[in-house]
């Protein structure tokens, strides 16, 4: 199936992407990119722990076969 150019809502990556920044990227400053690797890799680590808010956020019930 063949999605749109631009939709998120089809993406679950983009839902991810989106906690991750409203929990745990945004709003700093980073001395350097070893700073951004670490702290993205952190928010990730964090994310995989909480494994039942993670599948909550990829799931899409709507595109079950």
């Amino acid at each position: 199936m063949k999605l749109p150019p631009y939709s998120p809502e089809l993406n679950p990556i983009e839902r991810i992407w989106r906690q991750l920044k409203q929990t745990s990227l945004s709003n700093r400053c980073y001395k350097g990119y070893g700073q951004i690797v670490e702290a993205g890799c952190a928010a990730w680590n964090a994310l995989v722990a909480e494994k039942d808010k993670l599948c909550s956020l990829v799931a899409c019930e709507w595109a079950l076969l």
